[in-house]
């Protein structure tokens, strides 16, 4: 593990955005295998997405085949028990495997024309079982490879990742289906899990076991439970992720074709360029956190950056201007990054090392909300209008969001640096 007069190496501004890649071969070795990863998970999402609807021709299956590939997020507090359990990385390993295992054994049905909707359902069942249960290990590990010192650098590359491959893949999947067909498209992101599981082997001497009672799950989760409810921080990051997720990413993830289409008139392409400026702004806000380095109040960007990220949500709601609304998405993917970044780099650092795993399981249960949420903001954007549901959303995570920095007070001025 880098030691801490590691951190005075690193050069702010953008040239010291890599700085956790720079020198850390394992670090490298686990960034690279993530875009593999989640550029096979964006692609086939769209793939199989695509294929239920081809099938059906139902928008209603098509959500049935969504809600499967993201039931698996309600696993997060077991994924982090075992994160914490077991060898970290090797749980990863198991992940790439069964994602490609899955991909193989769907991408064969769909060669062979054999590829009916319930197992699309499936395949997006295991998709998720092979994402989600796996991120608690995934974003755990990263502490152990890069040091305290660089964590806020390196989770910054990592959602960096995340953002590239959320942005190419569905739009180099939909290439893949009209050039060569969905099989094809599907052998294609098949084969980056496997590159994913290449890369990952390297680190086969890291992810340590960092508990390694001879206890139950179910005792594990509950007492990770406890310790982590006695810290009013993580508690309090986790708040704001669970409020965050209920309000405002369901409207990314929904209610943008509304949007384009009755608010602003624009036809698909548009849509398209309006969603490429959100994750554009994505990507520069999660450079310049990580160009940052260790800075301090670390609490305070995460409150303010997702208070203004909530603000100007509110602003894009009622705009109908397109000038107007294609920059507001740029800065909302931009203050986005303040949220997606440090929301993973607080939670680890507000608990003990002991409790990482189940954590992280909690913050990927607080994100599986989403599927109940959006529907509740459908329901009431049906009655209400979308608009003026977004508006009210945006404006009660702003609210809420000033009263924790009332109740929290210390969250605005933590800075997670170790003291000499």
């Amino acid at each position: 593990m880098p030691s801490a007069s590691d951190a005075s190496s690193h050069r702010p501004g953008l040239r010291g955005a890599l700085d956790s890649l720079r020198g850390n071969r394992p670090f490298q070795w686990l960034w690279f295998s993530n875009v593999f990863f989640f550029g096979g998970v964006w692609t086939q999402t769209l793939v199989l997405g695509w294929l239920a609807f081809e099938l059906t021709h139902s928008e209603f299956l098509v959500a049935v085949f969504t809600a499967a590939r993201l039931a698996p997020m309600f696993l997060g507090p077991v994924a982090g028990a075992f994160a914490d359990r077991h060898n970290r990385v090797r749980l990863l390993v198991v992940a790439c495997a069964w994602a490609t295992g899955a991909g193989t054994a769907v991408a064969a049905l769909a060669t062979a024309d054999l590829l009916p909707y319930w197992v699309l359902v499936v395949g997006g069942l295991a998709l998720g079982l092979a994402q989600s249960p796996s991120q608690p290990a995934r974003a755990s590990v990263v502490l152990e490879l890069v040091g305290q010192e660089k964590l806020s650098n390196a989770n910054a590359l990592n959602a960096m990742a995340m953002n590239m491959t959320q942005v190419i893949g569905p739009g180099l999947g939909g290439a893949m289906i009209a050039a060569m067909g969905a099989p094809a498209a599907l052998w294609v992101s098949t084969a980056w899990y496997g590159l994913s599981l290449v890369l990952l082997l390297p680190l086969r001497g890291y992810g340590k076991v960092v508990h390694d009672q001879a206890q139950s799950v179910r005792a594990m989760v509950v007492g990770g439970l406890r310790i982590i409810a006695r810290s009013r921080l993580a508690v309090a990051v986790l708040v704001v992720t669970l409020a965050a997720n209920t309000l405002l990413w369901p409207v990314y993830q929904a209610f943008m074709p509304v949007f384009a289409e009755e608010s602003l008139g624009l036809d698909a392409a548009g849509l398209g360029a309006l969603l490429t400026c959100g994750g554009v702004g994505g990507l520069v806000g999660s450079l310049v956190i990580a160009g940052m380095g260790d800075f301090p109040y670390k609490g305070g960007v995460f409150v303010f950056g997702t208070t203004a990220w909530a603000a100007l949500w509110a602003v894009f709601a009622l705009s109908r201007t397109v000038s107007l609304s294609f920059a507001l998405m740029c800065v909302i993917g931009l203050t986005s990054a303040a949220f997606g970044v440090l929301q993973t780099t607080l939670l680890l650092l507000t608990t003990d090392p002991a409790v990482h795993g189940r954590a992280l399981g909690l913050q990927e249960l607080c994100i599986g909300v989403m599927p109940v949420a959006t529907l509740v903001l459908g329901a009431t954007a049906e009655r209400a209008g979308v608009a003026r549901t977004v508006f009210c959303a945006a404006l009660l995570l702003v609210c809420g969001l000033g009263v924790l920095a009332l109740r929290v007070p210390a969250l605005l001025t933590f800075s997670g640096r170790r003291t000499p």
